[in-house]
């Protein structure tokens, strides 16, 4: 099995709900990123480029059909380039960093770009198609900004809470797992693998650009 590196990275800045970044769409934020990822790779044949997986939660305004495909293309890469789009909610440019990686372990990819666009104040309204023709009643519009929206009625209350209602909830589960951090030799002492806990460690650069790029084989020379 091959080993994966990271061979770059870059995001774009963080912005405030309804900030500076309100009126940038999704799929030109994926855009940017990619092509301010290129731009540092100047060796880098865009046409090698196997896959590009971003993750994204919501999916429900600018950024349906597949945001990793539509940045691909914003960013002038090769019509050969896929582009694939995941959810697992607030994990999902992890779910693409993990995907890209096990393709190149296992001989899929050679070189796979991973990461994630969202933009939760672009996130629009939405409403189900009415059951019949000309309803003569109100209909309901849901939010896609955050949280659950047209739960399924089967679905038990206690899955659907929000996300302050879950950090408050299950104060035994979490009191009868927790350790004292001085027992954790991770938490207590500095480790060498943690970045930043060396004097050579790499600093990431301030960046103008969400995504990570990895290629099989030997470590490159990161560019920072």
């Amino acid at each position: 099995m091959s080993a994966a590196y990271i061979y770059g990275a870059v995001r774009t800045p963080f912005g405030r709900y309804g900030g500076a970044l309100a009126k940038t769409r999704p799929d030109d934020l994926g855009a940017h990123a990619l092509r301010a990822l290129l731009e540092r790779s100047p060796d880098l044949d865009p046409a090698a480029i196997d896959d590009v997986i971003l993750g994204d939660a919501n999916a429900a305004g600018e950024d349906n059909r597949d945001v990793a495909r539509m940045a691909v293309l914003l960013a002038g890469l090769p019509t050969t380039v896929p582009g694939a789009t995941v959810n697992r909610l607030c994990g999902s440019s992890l779910e693409a960093a993990i995907q890209a990686s096990r393709a190149i372990e296992t001989g899929d990819a050679e070189i796979s770009v991973a990461g994630g666009v969202e933009s939760m104040s672009r996130a629009p309204w939405v409403m189900l198609k009415p059951e019949r023709a000309f309803p003569a009643g109100h209909e309901q519009l849901w939010s896609t900004t955050l949280g659950w929206r047209m739960v399924n009625p089967e679905m038990p209350d206690q899955w659907t809470i929000s996300l302050g209602e879950s950090r408050r909830g299950w104060p035994t589960s979490t009191r009868s797992r927790a350790r004292p951090r001085t027992s954790s030799p991770s938490a207590a002492t500095p480790s060498p693998t943690r970045p930043g806990t060396r004097a050579d460690s790499p600093r990431w650069s301030r960046s103008p650009a969400s995504s990570w790029s990895a290629t099989r084989g030997s470590a490159p020379t990161p560019r920072w």
